[in-house]
């Protein structure tokens, strides 16, 4: 008689593990599961998937430029110079004249002294605050931030509070607990990755200098969308040189992968020698170094127009949604909460969507706290009014056919 294999006990990496398997097999199993959908093809504000032309609202294009002739030349241009990789780290062999061109680009465009690049948007936030932030320093950051801002805090070595979304009353609370002598690091988005609201800086400011606070605007998602210009939040409340530490991502308005921190030149060389994500990581690859270059100079060619066009297709869209009875919580920016609150419904608005020709996907928890699940459209300069419209009536019926309005 053949023994039997013992049974494999789980531990608490199974439980998490099957846990999340379980969720999404579940959702497969409704045919509802739209993450990680390919796109084999973009034509401006659509896309082309397995399942036919799509419009897309899930992308961070905002202000159009995926595709841009200038650009992409830009890209071909730099593979034929260089290649398609560095020789390695940025200390050592990687640096190339044009991540140093593309450092200068960014330092101009924010008004500032220098610029560092990091390989990732994500690994900016977390190298940053993790660097700058040691024992005995409190870093105070905004309950809504991004999850990149959060880990970089927890990954600090010093004390990590945080205060009420936007409620400078808050805010003031906090650096008045934290030791006078001590560092201060306040940290925010500049528009909020879930609810797309923006960030009160004139009180922050004020509130820094009186404490004697540094402030760190993570402004991945007001590059493009904010001021006439898109030059950002700076520019929306004309308060030019305002903050301490600008974070910004190259993967969004800007065509690319990436993310930089631009400040003083001392904060930037005291980064690029201590940063460990900065040290350890290799350079970006040529051609994405000379796409976002350029990214940068279309914006400052073309950026008003293209930010006109993206704050008429905003308030067209937005306002469209509560005509017909949608909440859109507290948006003013191209990124808008469609609330379900249900998880089910949620995937229910979403399969509608996705089967009658809008590319919309569904945000959960963790991403948002239990009950606030949504459907989180994204609008961009690319999009048409018929584009919208178009979509409005998607939207809708998805709506009705869900329970949601």
């Amino acid at each position: 008689m053949l023994e039997q294999p013992p049974v494999k006990m789980k531990d608490g990496f199974q439980w998490k593990i099957d846990e999340m398997v379980a969720r999404v097999d579940d959702a497969k199993a409704q045919q509802a599961y739209y993450y990680q959908q390919a796109v084999k093809e973009i034509d401006g504000a659509w896309v082309i998937t397995d399942e036919g032309r799509k419009l897309m609202f899930a992308t961070y294009s905002y202000l159009g430029l995926l595709k841009h002739p200038y650009i992409d030349q830009a890209a071909k241009e730099a593979v034929d110079r260089y290649g398609t990789g560095t020789h390695g780290v940025r200390l050592l062999g990687g640096t190339l004249d044009l991540h140093l061109d593309l450092e200068k680009t960014i330092a101009r465009f924010h008004g500032r002294d220098d610029a560092i690049v990091f390989s990732s948007g994500y690994v900016t936030n977390l190298a940053t605050i993790s660097t700058i932030v040691g024992k005995g320093d409190w870093v105070i950051s905004d309950k809504w931030n991004h999850a990149s801002i959060v880990d970089g805090c927890s990954l600090a070595r010093g004390h990590f509070v945080r205060f009420r979304h936007n409620d400078m009353k808050d805010l003031e609370r906090r650096l008045q607990q934290a030791p006078e002598e001590a560092g201060k690091l306040v940290v925010a988005d500049a528009v909020f990755s879930m609810d797309g609201d923006i960030f009160p800086l004139p009180e922050a400011v004020e509130l820094c200098k009186k404490y004697n606070a540094r402030l760190m605007i993570d402004e991945a998602h007001s590059l493009g969308v904010l001021g006439k210009t898109g030059h950002g939040i700076e520019e929306y409340f004309d308060m030019p040189g305002a903050i301490d530490i600008k974070m910004g991502t190259l993967s969004k308005t800007i065509p690319g992968v990436g993310g930089y921190i631009t400040a003083d030149e001392e904060m930037i060389t005291f980064l690029k020698h201590t940063a460990r994500a900065f040290i350890f990581s290799a350079a970006l690859p040529p051609a994405v170094a000379a796409a976002c270059k350029a990214g940068f100079e279309v914006i400052e060619r073309e950026g008003v127009e293209r930010n006109r066009i993206l704050t008429r297709n905003v308030q067209h869209f937005i306002n469209g949604l509560t005509e017909r009875g949608f909440d859109t919580g507290v948006s003013v920016t191209p990124i808008v909460p469609i609330m379900t609150y249900d998880e089910n419904k949620a995937f229910m608005m979403t399969k509608y969507c996705q089967e009658n020709g809008v590319f919309v996907l569904p945000v959960l928890p963790p991403a948002v706290p239990p009950g606030k699940s949504r459907l989180r459209a994204n609008v961009t300069a690319a999009h048409t009014i018929d584009d919208i419209d178009f979509a409005l009536d998607v939207f809708e019926a998805a709506g009705k056919y869900a329970g949601v309005i």
